[in-house]
Formats: C-alpha cells, structure tokens, sequence
C-alpha cells in the first residue's frame, strides 16, 4: 500500500509543494528515504521511529520506502518529521489516508511524540490556501498559520492528539489569530543635542525611504540618530506586515504567531560575513538586508566592514531582492530596506581637529574613505556631516520638537506618496524611477536649470541624477508643495557627496 501526504519545501519566500510517499512492501526489513534530503530529514527516520513507538505502535518488520516527490527538488529542514510519520501510520492503516489528503502538513516531531515548532509555518499556511488544502502544524505556530485567512488550521501538540483528532475521538480546537506586535518605543530625537542638519536629513531619509549616510567623529551622536529613525517612520500597512511576518517566519524568529507591526531594524557588527549579510550558506537562510525588509538595516563603523560583503549590498540597494545562486537551488529573497549607514572621517576618527588628530592627516582619510566604493556610495541619496557636540551644547535644555512632531509630518508626507503611487510597482518616493519619475518629480524651469549645472559641476551619474530627483519630491512633499522647484532641487543636491578634488 501507498500513502500520501502533502508538504511544502521552503524556496527563499517561496513554497513549493512536496509529496510524501510511504510504501510498506513484503521484503527484508528496511527503511529507506529518498528524494535529496539533507542530513536533517535524513536524521527524520530515528525521531519518527522513536514518536510512534511513544504513543504505543511499532513499525511493521517490512520494507520501508519513502519518497519525497519531486525527487530533484532538494528537501531542508525538520519539518518533514510530521509529515512522514502521518505517512506511515496511513500506509499501516492507522490512520484514513483519504483524511490525510485534504491537508498540508508540517512540523517537527520529538521522541516522546510531541510536535515541535519548525520554521516556515506561515509560508506553509499561504501555501495550503492557495492549493484549498487544510494545514496541520505544531499547536505553539497554530496562532501564526492562523493569519493565513480562509485556511482551516489544525494545531497539534503532539502525535496522539492528532491522531484522535483524526479518528473523533477527540477534537483540537481550530487556533485564532496571534495577537499584533505592540509598538516598541525607541530613543526620541529629543535625546539629540544639536545636530539640525543630520535631523532634517534623517527626516527627509523617513519621508521619503531613501539611504543615509553620516560622517563625523566619534560620540557625535550618529548611532543615536540612526536608533530614533524607527520611532519616526509610520508603521506597517496590513499587506506589508504580512511579508515583513514571513521573512520571520522562514528565519524562525516568529514568536507566539505575532504579527509583525513595527519596521525591523537590524544593526549587524561589521564582523559580519557575506553570507551573515545578503544571506545564503550551507542551508540557504535570509540575510540581515532580508530580515530587515521594509524596515532599516543601520552600518556602524561602515569602512570596517569588509569591501566585498559591501558590494555585495549593490544589487539588492538597487532592486530591492537579494538572489542567492547554489548548484542546485537558486533563491530569491525580498530586500527592500532603507540603508543607514554611519562612519568616522578617518581612522583616528578627528580629522580636521589639530589637538586631537593623527600626523598621518590628511592622507588617512583618503585612505580611510576609499575602503568604500564609489558604486556604492552612489546608491545613497543622503550624506551629510554629523560635527562634534560640544560640552556646552550637552548643558542646553532638550529640543521642543521631538519624534512625534517629526513623525507627524513623515506620515503626512507618506500618504500624499501612497495616494500618488497608486496602482504603481513604486510604494515611496525612493522607489519611483523612469516614466514614472519624469511625471512626479520634473522640476519647474528654474529647478531644471540648477539640476543640469550641478549635474556638470558634481559629476553626478544617471543613478545620482534620479536619486536628486527622487529626494527633491520627498523634499516638496514635506513642504506640501505639488511640484518641484528650485529650492527643492537645492536642498537635495546639498546632501549629495561632492566628486574629490585633483
């Protein structure tokens, strides 16, 4: 006899059904699992094994065979567990085959029976909606499968229970939604003394979604205007909490089937590797610029990080998906993040100061400066110099405005873009590029005029020539100005790098 049960394997955000053939045949005892497993699902026998003899049933003394179907699809990950075991208690009868077919299963099982969280759940949940197929899972992602809509869900927590469910004898009660992620309060810009010109331009970075670069000493304040960034940003659209919630469900950071509402924010150690970044592996797994997908991804001490792993963030900066290239897998993930990035002058980090900077001045800058590439740079639309707080500017009273005023007028400014794009593949200012840009953001004359002398001034590429265009909208946007004009157009240009001197 042959049993089979519906599953998924997990593609970057994509899930891919799978079939688990179990077939018990007369022959010399065996148990045998095909179709390109990995170490994990090859290790599934033993803990399948050791579930169903803790709820009392033991394995026929026949030949095994399981197929994972399609057998050149390569097959990851713990939760082929549940699955498998439904599989063979099917083939041996325990269990209605034709009830298993109506249901996608996923989960990992422990020895004693239970049912473990596995990562994916979410994906799986979407998966099983689109195939009207019902999903089984572990009871503790029951809440998280439940966000997926017009699924039925069945939570198990362990074999047994679900297997009474099966047969009536007892019945698990369908999960509800998790609850929505509270607001998480970080630091407030009334924290920053000083700095107005690295606050508007973090505002206009808000407005807009555009990248940020921040130059100055050590202690100016520049991770702690990068931590006020997500207390001013607006917080998730239903649609963009979704995909935010299923790239934490594929990493297994999903906790207790919450979904996400604040924007991620992933502030990685420079120490970090490529894969640890863009993602990939042994196990190909979603890097920080994916984990940080809708939200900001924060660079500290951005000449520190390796120049490879830098470049690396190019194409997704330009794209917005990340694609991962194996031999036998090729995996996309989604990669729309506002990059901050912040970094000292130089080495000794006090350029400029003559108490305090080194004898190597100026030449360690330039050599400080250049381990960052110009390509790269050139996909930041804001840099701007954060100057050193003096100690008297510590002793003046906090600023009257703080994160809410500023997140007032950031959230204006996103619903003027959200209305403007509409129907469009663009969600903000920083997204908006070609036929589309030309019809929003073409400045009125005197702007025109301004934009081709600066172009020819500051050497600006056909990138950095959009991307002025693009934080000139954000700008006339703050303003509540329907158009573009020159003044716009001079305030973007003044956050451009300006080209080094011969």
């Amino acid at each position: 006899m042959v049993a089979h049960v519906a599953t998924t394997a997990y593609l970057g955000l994509e899930a891919r059904p799978v079939e688990v053939q179990v077939q018990i045949a007369p022959g010399v005892p065996a148990f045998n699992l095909v179709g390109l497993p990995d170490k994990a699902v090859a290790e599934s026998r033993e803990r399948v094994r050791a579930a169903i003899s803790a709820i009392g049933l033991a394995l026929p003394p026949k030949r095994i065979t399981i197929n994972l179907s399609p057998a050149d699809l390569p097959k990851e990950g713990s939760h082929y567990d549940l699955p498998i075991a439904l599989g063979l208690l099917g083939a041996m009868g325990v269990v209605d085959a034709e009830t298993l077919a109506g249901y996608v299963v996923v989960g990992e099982l422990g020895l004693d029976g239970r049912v473990a969280a596995s990562p994916g759940v979410l994906l799986a949940a979407l998966n099983a909606s689109s195939r009207d197929l019902g999903l089984v899972c572990p009871a503790a992602q029951g809440p998280e499968a439940a966000w997926a809509g017009d699924v039925e869900v069945i939570g198990a927590p362990d074999l047994l229970a679900l297997l009474n469910h099966f047969k009536g004898t007892s019945q698990l009660p369908p999960p509800e939604p998790g609850a929505v992620e509270d607001r998480v309060a970080g630091p407030d810009l009334k924290q920053v003394k000083g700095q107005e010109t690295a606050k508007r331009a973090l505002e206009i970075a808000a407005a807009g979604g555009h990248n940020l670069l921040m130059l100055g000493p050590p202690g100016a304040g520049k991770s702690l205007l990068a931590a006020c960034l997500p207390g001013i940003l607006p917080d998730l659209a239903p649609a963009e909490a979704l995909e935010v919630s299923m790239v934490a469900s594929v990493a297994g950071t999903l906790e207790g089937g919450q979904l996400r509402r604040n924007r991620p924010y992933r502030a990685p150690h420079h120490s970090a590797s490529m894969a640890a970044l863009v993602g990939g592996g042994l196990k190909v797994r979603p890097g920080e610029v994916s984990l940080a997908h809708l939200g900001v991804l924060f660079l500290d001490e951005l000449p520190e990080f390796q120049r490879p792993v830098l470049d690396s963030l190019r194409q997704p900066l330009e794209t917005g998906t990340v694609s991962v290239a194996r031999a036998n897998a090729h995996v996309t993930f989604p990669a729309r993040v506002q990059l901050v990035a912040a970094m000292n002058p130089c080495r000794c980090g006090h350029l400029g100061d003559a108490a305090l900077a080194c004898s190597r001045a100026p030449k360690c800058a330039a050599d400080y400066q250049a381990k960052i590439s110009g390509p790269l740079l050139d996909r930041i639309d804001l840099h701007v110099d954060v100057d050193a707080v003096s100690a008297s500017d510590l002793t003046l009273p906090p600023p009257a405005e703080g994160s809410g005023e500023v997140a007032a007028r950031v959230t204006a400014a996103r619903a003027v873009q959200t209305a403007r794009y509409e129907g469009e593949a663009a969600r903000t200012n920083c997204e908006a590029d070609g036929e589309l840009l030309d019809a929003v953001a073409t400045p009125d004359e005197p702007g025109r005029a301004l934009l081709a002398q600066a172009a020819e001034a500051m050497r600006l590429t056909a990138r950095g020539y959009t991307r002025v265009l693009r934080v000139a909208r954000t700008i006339a946007d703050l303003a509540g100005s329907d158009g573009v004009g020159r003044v716009h157009i001079a305030e973007a240009l003044s956050y451009r790098r300006q080209p080094p001197r011969n």
